[in-house]
């Protein structure tokens, strides 16, 4: 029987693995784009603000994998799920929506 814990673990699993394909995507998007491209100004401009704005989304999954993978590693940890700020345990469904959650509800706001 499967317990809370085993169900975020493999959601954890998951989602890392969804991410490590987006990152793949992300810098493959993000590679230099050569002055000998093809391009007007216009669309060379446009190009590289496109570039600029993957760029960011790259940085934000690449930041998102590491908290996932934080909260892998410290899944069987006592004090896995506890608020930071108040110790008081946080909401499965919290963890289960955001399983990298370090705050309760209660904290975040």
């Amino acid at each position: 029987m499967e317990t809370g814990k085993d169900i975020l673990k493999a959601k954890l699993i998951q989602k890392l693995a969804d991410l490590e394909v987006d990152i793949a995507a992300l810098k493959e998007q993000t590679k230099p784009i050569s002055p000998d491209d093809a391009y007007g100004r216009i669309s060379r401009m446009e190009a590289i603000n496109n570039k600029a704005v993957l760029e960011n989304s790259l940085r934000m999954a690449q930041a998102k994998w590491k908290r996932l993978q934080s909260a892998l590693d410290k899944i069987d940890a006592p004090d896995f799920g506890i608020c930071l700020s108040c110790r008081q345990p946080i909401a499965e469904q919290r963890l289960l929506f955001m399983p990298d959650s370090i705050y309760c509800m209660k904290c975040t706001k």
